[in-house]
């Protein structure tokens, strides 16, 4: 049996996880911990196989003066709580990163390969950028670390666009048909994914998607279409959303940003169980 340490109590992601692993508790035993103020350094990492660092800050607002909170927790929390694992003993860290280190969505096409260079664009993206590539530096022979960027991740009880983009869609039965490509990721995927790194002890860096990309325009037509309702999609207001694509919602909702297919396979092993189609239902239903 392995013994992981989830860090960040109640998250929506770090649930997740959880309860995907205690699926076989034969195999795995699951705590969590609250990371908030200075409790969890009394905490002892020893008897833990795996530490799974979930805790932090998500991209809430580019206000100037939320930049130091940004870096104290999403950037000197997760390498402090590295750096712990490592003395404790733990024999693999694995971080939650993501896809936005490599900036904003884009009008033309963006395609992220094994050789792009992460240029983040906000406090967000560097804190992450800055504590992932932090915690590689103290990577060693028996101190294993798995980076994950992972694109935006949607699944029943999500945060942040997902949740936005249902509300919309479903006020709006006629809606933009717009061509534009994203890379998402379903919560099942995405905790198999982490299962698979923690049996195969692995290290490394891992960019894990969905199967196939996504675009705005079908994907709110499905969800309408499980919530019963139907969709006209018309080209006829593109022209309104290339001239508003500098604002931030515009660039979101009909935005470009993918990570070349082949970054994502992993190994002969496919941890993709869920269609796009049985994602979405999953979800709305």
């Amino acid at each position: 049996m392995k013994k992981i340490l989830i860090t960040g109590r109640n998250s929506f992601i770090g649930t997740s996880v959880k309860n995907w692993l205690l699926l076989e508790p034969s195999k795995y035993s699951v705590d969590t911990l609250d990371m908030k103020g200075q409790a969890w350094k009394q905490n002892d990492f020893s008897s833990y196989d795996v530490v799974f660092h979930v805790a932090g800050i998500a991209h809430i607002s580019a206000n100037p003066k939320l930049k130091d909170l940004y870096f104290q927790v999403n950037r000197d929390l997760a390498i402090e709580t590295a750096q712990k694992a490592k003395f404790d003993g733990v024999k693999q860290f694995i971080f939650m990163s993501s896809i936005i280190v490599y900036g904003e969505s884009s009008g033309s096409e963006r395609i992220i390969d094994i050789n792009t260079i992460p240029t983040p664009s906000n406090y967000y993206g560097d804190s992450k950028l800055q504590a992932d590539e932090g915690i590689r530096r103290i990577e060693s022979e028996n101190f294993k670390v798995v980076i994950l960027r992972p694109p935006m991740i949607y699944g029943k009880g999500s945060k942040g666009n997902y949740p936005k983009l249902v509300s919309v869609a479903k006020m709006l039965p006629i809606f933009p048909d717009f061509d534009n490509q994203r890379s998402m990721l379903h919560i099942d995927n995405f905790c198999e994914f982490v299962k698979v790194m923690i049996d195969h002890e692995e290290t490394g860096l891992f960019f894990p998607q969905n199967t196939d990309y996504v675009e705005t325009s079908k994907m709110v037509k499905l969800i309408r279409e499980v919530n019963g309702k139907r969709t006209l999609l018309t080209k006829k207001f593109n022209w309104i959303i290339r001239l508003l694509f500098k604002l931030g919602i515009t660039r979101k909702l009909f935005g470009n940003l993918v990570y070349e297919k082949s970054m994502s396979d992993y190994k002969s092993q496919n941890y993709r169980i869920r269609t796009f189609k049985e994602s979405i239902e999953l979800t709305e239903k």
